[in-house]
């Protein structure tokens, strides 16, 4: 997965790219450091140029939401998902856990 980080106005957005899979598992871990460091109240992940994500994609997601709710608790958006990727959030009933647009 590639990805892209905007930060700007205590929003940190996360342009998301190509396969979210185990394989991006310590990259994830490195952007979620870096996002505790900045002051910020909300976290974008953009999935719209997201093709494919498998159960572990999911569980780093869970993981980033549970990192943000030990420290200044901003608000976690998931936005433009589509295909597969969607599909996926659906069936893992993210909505339960995350805003999605």
């Amino acid at each position: 997965m590639e990805t892209m980080k905007i930060l700007s106005d205590g929003c940190y957005r996360i342009v998301m790219k190509g396969k979210f899979t185990f394989a991006d598992n310590q990259i994830f871990r490195s952007m979620l450091e870096q996002i505790q460091a900045q002051p910020i109240s909300q976290i974008v992940f953009q999935m719209e140029q997201l093709e494919f994500v498998d159960s572990a994609g999911l569980g780093m997601l869970l993981l980033a939401r549970d990192e943000a709710r030990k420290n200044t608790q901003p608000q976690i958006i998931l936005e433009g998902a589509s295909g597969q990727v969607k599909k996926m959030l659906q069936m893992a009933r993210f909505n339960q856990y995350f805003q999605l647009r």
